[in-house]
């Protein structure tokens, strides 16, 4: 069984050394009342611990929300521990900062906003190295970061953080707030909040396996674009909901002309990274409420919610002109040309059915395909004008 010693306030892994702590040890720790009853009988304690253990077991393994694991995790902590607040901040990785996911206590509402950078302050350098830190006297330690304080109006005198990691990968850190008392940080307590860690780090770790296997279900690996069978539930929802609030939204069917003559130059692979290339190219020019698909092949779909026809005009013309004017898959030297061919229907005043929209889009793109190509077309208007095509703002 692995075993810890306190080492400046770090609690670094030593096989080899003895579990217990030593007085002198202890005295470097200054007096802060703890508030959990000290005198609970071994006996009770063991049992309530081996409860924690069985509750949080049985909520892995009858849910896969997340939410239920953590709230179960937040209560024992606050009933074993009773730090003043406590907290699990989350890695977000792409920006390496930490965000709080829970925060307990009464300073918890002013951290909803607050973002740590991974290396700053006491549990910043906790997901940066992956190891135990125990601040006795935030006054005593150079990594202890005022800002946090300054915000919540709250005074920090001990921080005992650990890292919630699967594997080798830092998911985030628990930090509590005051719960060092005059006699240290119980290695008994450690114990048990390295486990409620652990049993943390595997809530959120089956949560990303859970939103990564619907992520493959309702997106298209070659884009990363919504697929056409997620299309036809979104379409539904947003079907009732502008029947609901009188709105009005409309769909843009794009077409790539000629797109099996990039496949037969350059090969498969390549026309893969046009098509993805395209998809994020149009998320890129979404507005956050839109929603893209590739419907399959060279096609693609956008719904706009919200958005009159007049404004899907405008949107689609200025779409129609990134895809013709843009030199595509320039990194790799190819500087692939396309243009595309689009079609759009609007909600309610094209059609109220989700298969009369889908129709009446698919139906304006192929009247262009079936003519020159490289234009926009209208449901119920046909082929628009050029002029006009360089113009357009976002809908809404």
């Amino acid at each position: 069984m692995p075993r810890w010693d306190i080492e400046a306030g770090l609690f670094r892994h030593h096989p080899e050394k003895p579990s217990s702590v030593s007085v002198e040890e202890i005295k470097q720790f200054p007096t802060v009342d703890r508030r959990r009853n000290p005198g609970v009988p071994s006996e009770q304690r063991e049992a309530g611990e081996v409860a924690v253990f069985q509750e949080l077991g049985k909520a892995l393994t009858s849910s896969l929300q997340l939410d239920q694991v953590l709230r179960t995790i937040m209560e024992k902590i606050d009933e074993f521990l009773r730090p003043d607040n406590w907290s699990l901040l989350l890695l977000d990785e792409p920006k390496q900062e930490l965000y709080f996911e829970l925060a307990v206590g009464k300073a918890s509402q002013a951290l909803k906003d607050v973002r740590v950078k991974v290396g700053q302050g006491i549990a910043g350098w906790v997901a940066q190295h992956g190891e135990i830190v125990i601040v006795p006297d935030t006054s005593k330690d150079t990594r202890f970061f005022g800002k946090v304080d300054e915000k919540t109006k709250m005074e920090t005198r001990s921080i005992v953080a650990v890292p919630v990691k699967f594997r080798d990968t830092c998911l985030g850190v628990i930090e509590l707030i005051n719960c060092v008392g005059p006699e240290g940080f119980d290695p008994r307590d450690l114990k048990l909040l390295e486990a409620l860690s652990d049993f943390a780090a595997i809530a959120l770790e089956n949560a990303r396996h859970v939103k990564r296997i619907h992520e493959l279900t309702i997106k298209d690996d070659c884009t990363s674009l919504y697929n056409a069978r997620h299309m036809g539930f979104i379409l539904d929802t947003e079907i009732y909901r502008s029947q609901r609030y009188n709105y009005e939204f409309s769909i843009v069917f794009i077409d790539l002309d000629h797109f099996k003559q990039v496949n037969d130059t350059h090969g498969h692979l390549v026309g893969s990274r046009l098509l993805g290339e395209i998809g994020e190219a149009l998320k890129t020019n979404c507005r956050l409420i839109d929603f893209a698909f590739r419907y399959g092949g060279d096609e693609f779909v956008l719904l706009l919610p919200q958005t009159s026809k007049d404004n899907a005009i405008n949107v689609a013309r200025r779409l129609h002109k990134l895809i013709r004017e843009t030199v595509w898959l320039k990194a790799e030297g190819l500087n692939v040309r396309l243009t595309p061919s689009l079609g759009l229907a609007a909600y309610p005043s094209d059609s109220k059915s989700k298969e009369g929209l889908l129709h009446l889009a698919d139906e304006a793109m192929y009247l262009v395909k079936n003519t020159d190509r490289d234009r926009v077309a209208a449901a119920n208007m046909g082929i628009l004008p050029m002029e006009g095509s360089a113009t357009g703002e976002a809908a809404g």
